[in-house]
Formats: structure tokens, C-alpha cells, sequence
């Protein structure tokens, strides 16, 4: 058995949403469980044998998939997975669903509010990331992450240094939430599979925000993001203009 896919951000990208579309595939096996996360894990990397018997033991594969694969966000963003994972599956194909990261960012906020993980308002939870990210040191940090994770063309380098472009499908969450038929087109093709059914849109760990975001604070995190979303539409050739846009 080998996980031959991932679903590896971004985390609030619609991943959750793809997830639940790709277990409506008769082709597809995911994971028994939404985010495995093994490839994050530091103590199943701390030794030089990973023990991949655990990784497979979160699977259950029948005679008529095709493919087996899992959705864990955080894999595009924590920086040993891609080398992990290729010293895995070399071959392994890789989705990622980005998201306006200032749009991005504001979710992430209100996710970690709702779970009772920030008390921080969103102006100075942004303001006081960099320090706070410091906590996690050597590694990234899982929650006070809110701007860094929106740093996208970084983590897609880092992605491309070990797998070819070819082995990563792109996707903008935008499509998958308004036409989500033909992103999941792109998705089967991607892994080489039967057309996907007709589906319904799906909205799945959508959260109702007290507050919407504030101008200040979007017309600050236009500005910090305003390169970072250059750089993106340059890399893959996509209109971003929107992510700019007060």
C-alpha cells in the first residue's frame, strides 16, 4: 500500500470541502479521518526509520480505489513535510486550494477565537505575531501563523524543489466554492480517474464571524500580503486582482 496523494493545504483554503467531495469518488479511498497529520509530526520523524505501518494504519482501501489519499493543511506550511514526503512517495501528487490570504488570515483568527486559542483582538494578534511565533522555535508555529501561512509562493518553491510542477494541481478555493463541478473535473483528471458524479456545493466549518473584518485592518493586510500576491499571480499566472481589492 502507498498513499499516492495529499490534499496539503492551505489551512482555511476549502480543504474541508474537497475532502468531503473526494469521499463521494467510488475511485478515491481518504483517510478514515480528516488531517492525519503524520508528515508534521516530530516525534514520528525522530528516528531514521519513520514507521509508515501507523501512516497506512489511518486508511482503508477496497478493490475499486484507484487511488489513496488524505487532507492535511498544514504539510504546504510545516517546513520538513515536502522532504518527508517525497523520501515517502516520490511520486506522490500534491493539491493545494489557495485562498485570498487576507481572507485567509481573518478565518484563521476567528477559527482559533471560536476553539478558545486566541484572546488577542485581530489587529494585535497580527501586530504581535512575529514575537509570539517565537514560542515554537525551531519549528513553525500551529496557531500564531495568521499572516506567515499566507506566504504562499515560499512554501510552493519549497513544494517544487522536491516534486515537478506537473505532480501539483493548483486550485483557487473561490472556484471550488462557486463552481465546484468543474474544479472537481480538474481534480479527477489531475489523479487520472473517472469523471466526478454531479455534486451539490458543500459548505462545511464555515464559521459565522462576530465582526467582519474592519477597513484598517484589510487595507493592512493588503499591504503587507501586496508582493506576496504579485508574486502569486506571476508564479501561476493567476488574476489575483481581487485579493486587493477593500
Amino acid at each position: 500500500m502507498l498513499v499516492n496523494f495529499l490534499i496539503a493545504g492551505t489551512q482555511k483554503g476549502g480543504t474541508s470541502a474537497l475532502d468531503a467531495y473526494l469521499r463521494e469518488h467510488p475511485q478515491i479511498c481518504m483517510a478514515d479521518k480528516k488531517e492525519v497529520h503524520f508528515f508534521d509530526n516530530e516525534k514520528y520523524f525522530s528516528s531514521l526509520k519513520p514507521n509508515y505501518d501507523k501512516y497506512h494504519s489511518a486508511f482503508t482501501p477496497n478493490a475499486l480505489h484507484k487511488v489513496i489519499g488524505e487532507a492535511t493543511p498544514i504539510y504546504m506550511y510545516w517546513d520538513d513535510a515536502p522532504k518527508r514526503i517525497w523520501e515517502y512517495n516520490p511520486d506522490m501528487k500534491i493539491i493545494l486550494s489557495l485562498r485570498n490570504p487576507v481572507e485567509r488570515a481573518y478565518s484563521h483568527w476567528n477559527m482559533e477565537v471560536s476553539r478558545n486559542q486566541e484572546n488577542l483582538s485581530f489587529m494585535d494578534a497580527i501586530n504581535q505575531e512575529a514575537s509570539r511565533a517565537t514560542e515554537a522555535l525551531p519549528y513553525q508555529h500551529r496557531v500564531y501563523s495568521y499572516v506567515d501561512r499566507g506566504f504562499y509562493s515560499h512554501q510552493l518553491r519549497r513544494l517544487w524543489r522536491y516534486f515537478p510542477k506537473e505532480n501539483t494541481l493548483i486550485l483557487r478555493q473561490e472556484d471550488l466554492r462557486l463552481n465546484p463541478n468543474e474544479t472537481l473535473r480538474k481534480v479527477s483528471e489531475f489523479l487520472g480517474l473517472n469523471d466526478f458524479p454531479f455534486v451539490r456545493a458543500k459548505k462545511i466549518h464555515e464559521i459565522q464571524y462576530k465582526n467582519e473584518i474592519s477597513k484598517l485592518e484589510k487595507k493592512m493586510l493588503i499591504n503587507i500580503f501586496k508582493n506576496e500576491i504579485l508574486e502569486i499571480e506571476r508564479l501561476l499566472g493567476w488574476d489575483c486582482k481581487d485579493w486587493s481589492e477593500l
